[in-house]
């Protein structure tokens, strides 16, 4: 942040620049004749000119010109401008370590979406992604194939058996792939979001087989409402949008050699399917749950109850294997 010199004593020039808070790297004099706001916009490109890196100038530039063409195009009013900001703000006091408010309104907003959607290499049969959402927590405990990942049992909700294969595009299983998976309780809430949850409940981390192959057991995801007692809440009651997610399953699906995919799948028979609010679902995400009511099987499983079965590859495309780099916390856990 540049301070303006104009606005400080001589002794305190010297203090600050002694301290590092002035910089003077930039040789751009601003005009003292800018009449319009078109000239401020040129003014604002011409004060980045000198960015050293030309990713961060690239950003930056459009962002100055797309964000004064919104102001120019909707005619924005000083008191909606100081509203925005304290809108944001209200984000910033709103996050805390179990929720992150400005990933849910990028979310909502459906800028992640696009992102995903322009920087994604999927082709046809293979895996696409879609949103991570504010709750993903990193370092869920590494479970066997086969593992229930509810602490609970039917407390969470109605048990799902998840199987399948990870492959390559040409069908060729992918062992070793890891599956990061996590879900809600049949209340629709993460266990980081849920003192009365055990810590990483129904969260966890699994490889395939030499075959390529997985399994666990989780419960079937029902639909919930988005967080509405923040500021994201507020968009949704000013413009009338519903802040109910469908039933969906996370997945971040990483093998050496490959793209890592951050992805849901999706409850196809769920009431709210067609109006999710961020925009996550794909057709080739849709996720069909079979009820499993033979007794034999039931008990073959092994159940004592009805349960849900998913069965579903999923298919990498060769690329760079990489990490996500957020993770959420967790609120006071139960004693």
């Amino acid at each position: 942040m540049t301070i303006p010199t104009t606005y400080l004593l001589p002794a305190r020039i010297e203090e600050e620049a002694s301290r590092g808070r002035i910089l003077r790297m930039s040789s751009h004099e601003g005009s003292v004749s800018v009449t319009t706001s078109d000239q401020i916009t040129e003014e604002g490109l011409k004060a980045v000119g000198n960015t050293p890196d030309p990713r961060t100038r690239q950003i930056v530039e459009a962002l100055i010109r797309h964000s004064h063409d919104f102001a120019r195009e909707v005619k924005l009013k000083p008191e909606e401008l100081l509203y925005a900001a304290e809108f944001l703000k209200r984000c910033g006091e709103v996050t805390d370590a179990s929720r992150h408010e400005f990933i849910l309104l990028a979310d909502v907003l459906g800028i992640t979406m696009v992102v995903n959607t322009i920087t994604a290499d999927a082709p046809d049969g293979t895996l696409e992604p879609s949103v991570l959402g504010p709750f993903y927590r990193s370092g869920a405990p590494e479970v066997p194939n086969g593992a229930d990942l509810s602490h609970r049992g039917d407390a969470d909700g109605v048990p799902a058996h998840v199987s399948g294969r990870v492959l390559a595009a040409d069908g060729t299983p992918i062992p070793g792939a890891e599956l990061d998976v996590w879900g809600t309780n049949a209340n629709g809430l993460y266990e980081n979001m849920d003192p009365g949850q055990p810590d990483y409940n129904l969260r966890g981390r699994l490889h395939t087989d030499e075959q390529g192959r997985f399994e666990f057991w989780t419960v079937k995801p029902v639909s919930y409402p988005i967080p509405a007692d923040g500021p994201v809440g507020e968009l949704f009651e000013a413009t009338k949008r519903t802040n109910m997610r469908p039933g969906h399953l996370h997945f971040i699906v990483s093998a050496e050699g490959y793209t890592t995919v951050v992805t849901e799948l999706y409850t196809d028979d769920d009431e709210f399917i067609d109006s999710d609010p961020v925009f996550g679902v794909k057709a080739s995400l849709l996720a069909h749950y079979e009820l499993i009511t033979d007794e034999e099987k039931i008990a073959a499983a092994p159940r004592k109850q009805p349960y849900w079965d998913l069965r579903r590859d999923l298919v990498l495309t060769p690329g760079t294997r990489t990490g996500v780099q957020f993770t959420a916390g967790r609120e006071e856990p139960s004693r």
